[in-house]
Parts: structure tokens; sequence; C-alpha cells
């Protein structure tokens, strides 16, 4: 597959053979400030109908650890984010992968997720449709393979083409049983854990988690995430909770519970969400109802499942979950950036 042409490839343009087009001078001119290429190729997927776009070329992002390598993206290259995924290339419901080259020549690949509000530590969706699109690309086969993240390695085990689990980071619950006051809906009580990235859980609320559900489970979260900020309820280093779960009981009898995952771009997740579920885990471990390798099977919004199981980190500090999931490879496709398109950038927030 083509790499990222850039507009200064003058020579061997795809787009204007021998680079002779009076416009090419034009073009360079419009997108130096952003460094955004014509042509971007992206694969697309699904997990559990939760969208994933692993972008298979990217301008330089620095050296280093991923973190590093995000911050870099970050402060350097932010234009790329929300011309990738946000409206009219993409939508509040995507999550993107930028698949980079590992620290570690022994992993398979490192990654850094991103949404339309900004960059995430890990993502569980995102993770096995990654792994899927890396099959599919024929990276990697069959079996046990490792991938960076922001957070730290991922192990991922790959069973078939659309069929993954992967062994996350850490997780664990900070604090339990804490409440703070939503406007409009009372005290609201729930656990803030993590499972790569911030959760607040709650399962004492008067809504159906039902996909006819989904504005007043939205407008609901969304004022819980603002509470917890007013009230300065944060994660560890004071880092902002920006996923909120709610769950109750399970649909199916098959399943142990069912959650609504509300993302930092106020998208809901349709997925069982992999690192929400990561996170219940360890608060169900903290209390004891849930013991090692025993079998936890997370219903999501659309009543896809994720099967979760976790065993105890070695220095106690939390559990070292697994999420099996499944994934399916929906585009092989190019994103065109016209510098003439008032948009290329994407929407104004």
């Amino acid at each position: 597959m083509q790499s990222c042409i850039f507009i200064t490839e003058r020579n061997n343009c795809p787009i204007f053979p021998g680079g002779e087009n009076p416009r090419i001078h034009w073009f360079q001119t419009r997108m130096a400030n952003t460094d955004l290429p014509i042509r971007l190729p992206v694969v697309d997927s699904h997990t559990a109908g939760e969208p994933t776009r692993c972008v298979l070329a990217l301008p330089d992002s620095g050296v280093g650890s991923v973190a590093q390598r995000l911050d870099h993206l970050r402060t350097r290259h932010d234009a790329w984010r929300r011309a990738i995924l946000c409206e009219p290339r993409g939508s509040d419901v995507v999550v993107g992968a930028y698949l980079l080259p590992p620290e570690d020549k022994s992993h398979a690949a490192a990654v850094v997720f991103f949404n339309n509000t900004g960059y995430l530590g890990m993502c569980g969706h995102g993770m096995i449709g990654l792994a899927v699109t890396l099959a599919h690309l024929r990276r990697i086969q069959p079996g046990k393979h490792r991938l960076e993240t922001p957070v730290g390695v991922v192990d991922i085990l790959l069973h078939s083409p659309n069929r993954v689990t992967i062994r996350n980071v850490l997780a664990y619950r900070l604090r339990a049983a804490v409440t703070v006051l939503v406007p409009g809906y009372g005290p609201v009580t729930g656990d803030v854990a993590w499972g790569g990235n911030w959760f607040f859980l709650v399962g004492s609320h008067p809504f159906p988690l039902d996909i006819r559900q989904v504005e007043p489970l939205t407008a609901f979260t969304w004022a819980v995430r603002q509470a917890l900020t007013a009230a300065g309820v944060t994660g560890t280093n004071d880092a902002e909770i920006d996923h909120i779960e709610l769950y109750t009981a399970a649909h199916e009898p098959a399943n142990h519970s069912r959650n609504f995952v509300l993302c930092p771009g106020k998208a809901y997740d349709r997925s069982p969400c992999g690192t929400g579920t990561s996170a219940k885990m360890a608060c169900l471990a903290a209390d004891g109802h849930l013991a090692p390798g025993q079998p936890w099977r997370q219903e999501g919004i659309l009543g896809t499942v994720f099967e979760g199981s976790f065993k105890w980190a070695q220095d106690g500090t939390g559990i070292i979950p697994t999420i099996t999931g499944s994934a399916y490879i929906t585009a092989e496709s190019t994103l065109l950036f016209d510098p003439a398109d008032p948009f290329r950038l994407g929407v104004p927030e």
C-alpha cells in the first residue's frame, strides 16, 4: 500500500504526473502550516459495533517512548487528528489509531489512540480492532504478539482473523463510593477506577440501559462528568475522569452485566468498552465479588459482549485484565485532503 504522499514530493506526484501542474505551488503554500498530505491510507474496522480507523502513514512522530511520541504528535501535528476523525471525514464515534514503529524491535508495533477531542492512553476495542487490522494487512499471524501504548505494553493473542484476546495494562480502583451532587439529578455515587483510561462507575441510577434511551443516558452521564470536574474528583495525579460508565444487570442470562459508557467526546461506546470492562473487573476484584480466572461476560448497550477475566498484579496494586472480543474490517480507503476544501482540517467544534 502506498505511503503518505506529501505535496512537497513534486517529482513523482501521483496526482499530477511530472509535478508540472501550475496549482502545485499554490497547494504547497496553503498546506505549509498543517503538513497534511493530499492522500492518506486508512483501514477501518469495528469491534462489537465500535469503529476504529487505523492510519497507515503519519507525520514525523518524534523519538523515544510511545508517551513521548504522543506528546510530539499532540504539540506538532494535532491538525492531523481533527482532519482524520472530525466531520466530514469522520465522526465523534470513531477512534483513530496511529500505527508507529515499536521502540522494542521484538514487539509487533506501537500505537497512539486518539478521538475527536484528544488522545487516549489505551483503548480496548481499538486494540482488538488494530490486531485484526494488522492480520488483515498480513503484518501478524495467529499467535501471541506485543504492542506498545503510551501507558504500557499490551499483550495480544490473535486466535483467528477476527477473534482477539488482549492482556491489558494494570487496572485498579482508586476510590470507592464517591458521591457528587449532579445538578438536575441529585447525589450520584460511584467508584473511581483505572482500566487504561479513568472511569467513574455508577450502579445506582434510574435509567434502563436500552439503545432507545441513548439521549437521556448521554445527558445524565455528561452531567455526571461535569459534576466530577466541578467537585475536583480526579484520578491519580489530578488526571481528569473522562469516561462515565453506568451498569445494570445483563439482559441476557449468559452475561453478567450490561453497561453504557460515555466517552470523552460525548459519544457513547457502541461496544462493551475494553478499558471500562477492565475498570469494572478491578472494582469487582477489590470488593471480593470476582475471583482470579473467573469469567466475566460484559454486555454493551448494543447487546454485544466482551469476555473478561483477571489475575492479581504481582505487586498487589491491582489486577491484570484480559479481554476477548471480535472485530471486522469495514473499509480500506484513502482520505483526500484538497487544499481548496474549507473543511480539510475538519468541521470546527
